[in-house]
């Protein structure tokens, strides 16, 4: 929708229905200070003016982060209100802090605003409707993100506060991550309770409501967890401990020739190279896979391999979190691990770096 401050702005699809669902239960307001369809439209600017406020939310953090020097991927407007990717945590306590309570901060602002203009200026009715209405919108995504568990903000001051107490990010990220647990099973419950109430007219819709929220919550708090977990595994992380013994075979060496040579040589991988045997090209495991048996004699490995760019092959000696951002920085599924001479060691799978991750 927009780069504001450099910062690429997206509307998920699933925006659409819940601002649909806004305008039709907030023109049961409006409708008693201006006709139809009058009303519809005014309802209809309250959920853009609402999305507006979460809007000026996640810009805030995005803003914020940028200006602690850490990089944004994008803001998303979604079903729940909107999310800010920031490609990198923040390195220090006190600048997750910050980032964390833009957020909120900007909400409250907001409310006080609106607070303000409902007692110092005059307003016709509808303009005065709304108004009231996007500061108590304010008031609770402001008070809601301050919940004290991860994915909220709240989780993410109750992480710094850890983190600073501890010394360990870790620390703190876990403790929110189970305080997050306990925030979605309460706003399932809320909602079984508000749904449980005679005359209040919320009944099906706050029960599906409050599941939503309460699974986005439990499911982002399961994912800080896991996240955890991986970043524990970094450090173990071998290029040279993960790679694959391989072949070496010129690009119009028929595939059967060259898969027999690696069942052979007890080798995981092929690589293809010159008559002088420089390596040229990495053999997709997959495309090796994909072709049956029967074709293989008519097929070169040539026509399975990928060029060897410069970032597809990497030093052998690289470990933790050096590895994990050679990776990031060319995604593949092969790379060619070298020797500091320049010989040629073997091929990482990125499947096998899965299998690490994963404890296999």
């Amino acid at each position: 929708m927009g780069r504001p401050f450099g910062v690429p702005v997206f509307v998920s699809p699933s925006w659409f229905p819940i601002a649909l669902l806004v305008t039709v239960l907030f023109e049961g307001q409006v409708s008693d200070a201006i006709g139809r369809p009058a009303s519809y439209l005014v309802a209809f600017t309250y959920a853009l003016l609402l999305y507006g406020s979460v809007f000026v939310h996640e810009l805030s953090h995005a803003v914020t982060a940028r200006g602690l020097g850490l990089p944004v991927r994008s803001v998303t407007l979604n079903i729940l209100g909107g999310e800010t990717s920031i490609e990198r945590e923040a390195p220090t306590p006190g600048r997750e802090f910050l980032i964390a309570f833009a957020g909120p901060l900007v909400n409250f602002v907001l409310a006080a605003a609106g607070i303000a203009a409902h007692y110092l200026l005059p307003m016709p009715p509808v303009a005065s409707l709304l108004v009231d209405a996007l500061t108590i919108a304010n008031l609770l995504v402001g008070a809601f993100n301050l919940l004290p568990g991860l994915p909220l903000d709240g989780g993410r001051l109750v992480r710094a506060a850890v983190w600073k107490i501890t010394g360990h990010a870790r620390s703190g990220a876990v403790a929110a991550a189970w305080i997050g647990r306990g925030v979605a099973i309460a706003c399932l419950l809320t909602g079984v309770w508000l749904a449980s109430l005679p005359g209040r007219g919320v009944g099906w819709l706050a029960l599906l409501w409050s599941a939503m929220v309460a699974s986005t919550i439990w499911i982002g708090a399961t994912h800080a967890l896991r996240a955890e977990r991986v970043r524990d595994r970094i450090p173990l992380l071998s290029a040279r401990r993960l790679a694959r013994r391989a072949t070496l075979v010129t690009a119009d060496t028929p595939l059967a020739e060259a898969v027999r040579r690696a069942h052979e040589a007890q080798a995981g991988a092929l690589i293809v190279t010159d008559h002088h045997g420089r390596p040229l090209g990495l053999v997709s495991e997959k495309a090796v896979t994909a072709t049956p048996e029967q074709r293989r004699p008519w097929v070169t490995v040539g026509d399975l391999s990928r060029g060897l760019e410069p970032d597809l092959a990497l030093s052998a000696d690289l470990a933790g979190e050096a590895l994990i951002n050679a990776l990031r920085r060319a995604p593949a599924t092969e790379y060619l691990l070298l020797e500091r001479d320049g010989g040629v060691f073997g091929v990482l799978a990125v499947s096998d770096v899965d299998r690490a991750f994963a404890g296999i």
